[in-house]
């Protein structure tokens, strides 16, 4: 038996072990008390990943991570009196304008910087040339006018013909943009963001703007300047459209707890408390349970007052779960099997791994609605019907259609007269069919690689094994929020709660066809790529802490890659598509000592925690061809791009040489544990020999600098943690006990910056760099601010991991993997 078995064999009995113990007493909890910037509640994969991005779980709609509204709604019945505690009830928004991303426009645009008054509706725009919405990089679906180019900007003008005044209406401007982005409305400035990237933004439209939009002519003219990567000009006006509210009372949320694979809520609904819990049970250990598509909604209901009440509840999703745009038509219905009530939603055309792109969500497959029959009622239909209907009698009924075929999904639980704690449950998931596209072939989900099980089977599985799993999850949370907090402190602990589900969640879990496990990631609001390595390389520590089978599903194709002759050069590749379709490399650009350095350093880390180097030596001839560019190319690298790649291209990069310098230590180090004894001592003396070379070239007195011939520069030498975690000895303790003082002394309010040039960080790159201190007193300096930001940001979103230091807004990037990162502090001790 190998090393890699008896170490998962051993995780698995501790692992049950504990949950033994937990049958035997509740666990006891751990609150988080972090306030996220997002609260992640469904979290499968990339597309059904569903989150809260509010502080109380009613004041607007469930939303996907990319902000798209994802409806969601609960409320209970209490006596005849209705309380909504999930979601809201939609007001219905009728396009004044379109977006080009919902219907398309045209617009006078410019690339030239205008005269003064360009924004004014008089403005003279015929020299303007013309062109169809979206203006950006064709990276996005939506996007009809190339604008190209790093450091380049757009004014963009567009005629709005209003048939009515709307002064006194509910009014909002949608907006999409990457960079800096300007609007104007009649001359007036109604948005300006400042540097980043966000997508579908609504904001009401301000009273002295709305007393300007008169029937007739309008102009909206919009300003953006793209930094570097992805640019983007889209916008468009909405307007509310009045209805009828059924569930009007909202709950009074008391409180909300955050773990990392549960969220949990409590909510005073008049006489009766309500305990609300969001559980993914995304168990690494069992890689069929992270596969299962899915999650549970539990609750419990507890009367405050000493009575009995009569007590219903009930549960509306939209058909949006399943389709990419709105105005797709969608096919929904309801069925009974093995005692269980199903409803079911999936787009009309059902266009299999047809659409790929970063904002974008599935449109095939089918989500599901799931509960035990036994006290349940379910239809679909008219949502204004169906809320009715609860209201009125704690029951559904029949319902007539949508409007427009989007029938609602709603399933009712009645709980009887409940004078005690009374509980429940209902199962969302998804069944995508087919998964990613891999070079060609269409790649089932793992949890049905063979194609022989059916999603009511497993959603009977899911409804056998909940308390079990329950337990198993409360005792995980438990255990992983107190080793957070006994290794990097309390702070520390409420980010990795947090981080977890997200990092875990934006990947896919398929098997190739030669039997290679792929878990491959999707770049969230960066690019859309999939499997990307210099994605792969910041998630890694939760991988490599968890089940080192996942990393290697992390690497898997990019071995892949080069070994099938697909890919000829002599460094390791970016990516292998756009997701999900994984056919090859589509960046536009390649990170040749970057993704080189990742791949060994990430195999070297492997074999460490296996104990054995066989998966290396698997693939022992493309290491050693990425290592023999390392050493030619490493020390002192030419001008291109790292993994922030956000920051352009530029050379004599330090950091990117500390990655070269231990790829190369790496394969020595897999060198030696094969018993290769000449090459581990040439390759090892190849590194000690660059990284002495090194410290002359980067030294700048008290610390490092940003690239070797820039004297007066800084940034965080991130990479250098592998010589600690490692134990590789290329880098003498001297540098980082240089390197760590210094941090501390020009870190911000929320963090510290990436480097000198800018006020931007990225938050996994700070724990990687507080890594590299000895003490944790000096840890949790660096870590204190980011857990600021993540509480204090106003931008509420997924975890982002590109943010300023200097404020509490980020500049791009969002429900990424890489915060799998922030497990690197607790893979350090497990390296011990």
């Amino acid at each position: 038996m190998n090393q890699m078995k008896i170490s998962l064999l051993i995780l698995t009995a501790a692992f049950a072990a504990g949950c033994a113990q937990t049958n035997q007493s509740k666990v006891e909890a751990v609150k988080n008390e972090l306030r996220a910037p997002a609260y992640p509640l469904v979290t499968i994969d990339p597309y059904t990943s569903a989150w809260s991005f509010t502080d109380h779980l009613y004041d607007e709609s469930v939303r996907h991570w990319t902000g798209e509204k994802f409806p969601l709604i609960g409320a209970i019945r209490v006596d005849g009196q209705v309380y909504r505690f999930l979601g809201t009830e939609e007001t219905p928004m009728a396009a004044v304008a379109k977006t080009a991303e919902a219907g398309g426009w045209t617009g006078r645009y410019s690339h030239v910087k205008p005269g003064e008054g360009w924004e004014k509706p008089d403005f003279d725009d015929r020299p303007w040339q013309e062109g169809p919405a979206a203006f950006g990089t064709t990276d996005d679906v939506s996007v009809q006018t190339p604008w190209t180019g790093d450091h380049t900007e757009i004014w963009v003008r567009r005629e709005i013909v209003l048939d009515e005044d709307l002064s006194g209406k509910k009014v909002f401007l949608e907006y999409s943009h990457d960079d800096d982005f300007v609007l104007y409305v009649n001359g007036i400035e109604v948005v300006r963001t400042g540097e980043g990237l966000q997508k579908n933004v609504y904001v009401p439209v301000p009273d002295k703007v709305l007393q300007t939009l008169k029937a007739g002519r309008n102009v909206f003219a919009a300003h953006c300047r793209n930094h570097t990567g992805g640019a983007l000009v889209d916008f468009g006006l909405h307007m509310e459209a009045p209805v009828r509210q059924y569930l009007e009372t909202a709950a009074v949320q008391k409180s909300v707890d955050v773990q990392a694979t549960q969220t949990h809520y409590l909510f005073a609904c008049g006489p009766v408390d309500l305990q609300l819990t969001f559980t993914a049970p995304l168990l690494m250990h069992d890689l069929e349970l992270i596969s299962r598509p899915v999650n549970y909604l539990s609750y419990e209901v507890t009367p405050t007052d000493g009575a009995t009440h009569q007590v219903e509840i009930y549960f509306e999703a939209s058909p949006l779960w399943a389709l990419d745009k709105s105005a797709q038509e969608s096919r929904s219905e309801t069925f009974e099997k093995d005692g269980l009530v199903f409803l079911k939603t999936g787009s009309a055309s059902q266009r299999i791994l047809e659409k790929g792109g970063d904002n974008v969500r599935i449109d095939w497959g089918y989500f599901y609605l799931c509960a035990e029959k036994s006290n349940a009622t379910c239809t679909t239909g008219d949502e204004y019907a169906l809320r009715e209907s609860f209201g009125s009698n704690g029951l559904l009924e029949t319902a007539p259609a949508a409007v427009g075929g989007h029938d609602k999904l709603a399933l009712a639980q009645s709980l009887g007269a409940v004078g005690k704690p009374a509980s429940g449950k209902i199962m969302i998931g998804y069944d995508d069919l087919y998964s990613i596209q891999y070079f060609g072939d269409n790649l089932r989900p793992y949890w049905n690689d063979a194609g022989n099980r059916s999603i009511e089977s497993v959603f009977a599985q899911a409804n056998q094994e909940y308390e079990k799993l329950k337990t198993d999850c409360d005792r995980f949370d438990y255990e992983l929020i107190t080793n957070a907090d006994r290794v990097g402190g309390k702070e520390y602990a409420g980010l990795c709660a947090l981080a977890y589900r997200q990092a875990v969640a934006a990947h896919k879990l398929v098997k190739a066809p030669n039997g290679d496990l792929l878990f491959l990631s999707k770049e969230n609001f960066s690019n859309g790529s999939i499997g990307t390595v210099d994605v792969t390389y910041p998630s890694s520590p939760l991988f490599l802490l968890y089940n080192t089978e996942l990393a290697k599903g992390l690497l898997n194709h990019i071995f892949y890659f080069s070994e099938s002759g697909k890919w000829t050069k002599p460094f390791a590749a970016h990516d292998v598509g756009t997701y999900p379709r994984a056919n090859g490399q589509t960046y536009g650009g390649d990170m040749p000592v970057e993704e080189s350095g990742n791949m060994l350093i990430l195999t070297a880390a492997i074999a460490v925690r296996e104990g054995n180097a066989a998966y290396a030596e698997k693939h022992w001839a493309t290491l050693t061809t990425w290592t023999d560019y390392l050493v030619e190319k490493g020390l002192d690298p030419e001008n291109q791009l790292c993994t922030d790649d956000f920051a352009g291209h530029f050379a004599h990069n330090a950091n990117l040489s500390v990655k070269a310098i231990l790829g190369i230590a790496s394969y020595g180090h897999l060198a030696g544990m094969l018993g290769k004894k000449d090459i581990a001592e040439k390759y090892t003396a190849q590194a000690r020999s660059m990284a002495a070379e090194w410290m002359k070239m980067a030294d700048d007195g008290d610390h490092y600098r940003l690239t070797f011939d820039q004297p007066g520069t800084w940034s965080q030498k991130y990479n250098l943690v592998w010589n600690k975690l490692l134990k590789l000895g290329i880098f003498p303790e001297t540098v980082a006990e240089k390197e760590v003082p210094y941090y501390l002394t020009v870190q911000h309010v929320y963090g510290l910056p990436l480097d000198n040039r800018k006020t931007y960080t990225k938050s996994d790159w700070i724990i990687w760099t507080a890594t590299l201190a000895q003490e944790k007193e000096t840890f949790e300096q660096f870590v204190r601010p980011v857990y600021r930001f993540m509480n204090e940001t106003t931008d509420r979103i997924p975890m982002s991991d590109w943010y300023y230091t200097d404020s509490p807004k980020h500049v791009g990037f969002q429900a990424r993997s890489v915060i799998g990162g922030y497990f690197i502090k607790m893979l350090e001790e497990n390296l011990r």
